[in-house]
């Protein structure tokens, strides 16, 4: 926050508020990521559950409410007895209503949540059997292209030969379909954006007034990335108790909030490829809006 340009980390999005937010994000008819990609695995779970092995143990990255997993899951526990299943996020809440939501309709499922932050060096927990890492909901596309390649370059030295992931892309496609979704009608993305602000007066003691902000969400074509601010509308001063620090902003000085890149197959393919992964299938939708891409250590 401090420094020129201003920016803020995406994954501060997601305290109890924001969770909450974000489900609703996602049943937005302007946000499509969600609805393809389960609509990819109400398609295809079975047939991604048999390429990707036997006996496996199931670990999830960014695990967010599971609610899309649990389709997979399903299709899992049609080929084996049991499951373990480690979701990994930095959010205790969202942890917590995974475990929930999972755990009262499968008792065949063995659900140890890890509260830990993946991108900062990423320990996976063993298993006796083989380990499927789960990447959904096109999370690898906040990260930039550098960073990406070294989280995906950590998971493969994390497995073995034969072991497994399943990483989500949103893929590249017309401004007019990308920029509604992160800018719907309803404004629920704004105040998910505008939330930022709102946890930082409530755990550092901020005096943000977000009615002196707005939302802004821009396509970048020369990067083929979406982009979400927040705009200072006015010139103003203000102080952040915790930190003992005061933040100043110009008339339409912005903080930069979240990236979201969009892939062709063939960047999919490198960046896999350049992570030491061999790529075995890619499942998409009829408009090839989404894909699921299964990768695995040789």
């Amino acid at each position: 926050m401090g420094q020129t340009p201003k920016s803020l980390p995406f994954h501060l999005f997601y305290d109890d508020e924001g969770l909450r937010l974000f489900e609703q994000i996602t049943e937005l008819a302007e946000y499509y990521p969600t609805r393809t990609e389960c609509e990819i695995l109400e398609t295809h779970a079975a047939a991604i559950a048999e390429r990707a092995g036997s006996n496996l143990t199931l670990i999830e990255l960014g695990t967010g409410n599971a609610a899309k997993t649990r389709l997979l899951i399903h299709a899992l526990l049609r080929r084996q007895l049991r499951l373990n299943y480690y979701p990994i996020d930095f959010s205790a809440a969202a942890l917590k209503i995974a475990r929930q939501r999972l755990g009262s309709e499968l008792s065949s499922l063995a659900i140890m949540p890890i509260v830990a932050d993946y991108a900062a060096g990423l320990r996976l927990p063993a298993a006796l059997g083989a380990r499927l890492v789960l990447f959904l909901g096109s999370s690898i596309g906040n990260f930039e292209h550098d960073a990406a390649c070294r989280l995906l370059a950590d998971v493969r030295r994390e497995l073995g030969p034969g072991e497994a992931l399943l990483l989500g892309t949103d893929m590249l496609k017309k401004a007019s379909v990308l920029v509604p979704a992160y800018n719907d009608t309803r404004r629920v993305t704004a105040r998910f954006n505008l939330n930022l602000l709102s946890r930082i007066n409530r755990e550092l003691g901020g005096h943000f007034d977000p009615h002196l902000f707005r939302h802004l969400a821009l396509w970048n074509p020369e990067h083929n990335r979406m982009e979400m601010y927040i705009e200072s509308t006015r010139t103003q001063a203000v102080a952040i108790d915790a930190l003992g620090m005061q933040v100043t902003f110009a008339s339409g000085e912005r903080i930069h909030t979240e990236n979201s890149y969009k892939y062709t197959q063939q960047e999919v393919d490198e960046m896999l490829c350049q992570s030491g992964f061999h790529l075995e299938h890619t499942w998409s939708d009829q408009r090839r809006w989404f894909a699921l891409h299964l990768a695995r250590v040789r």
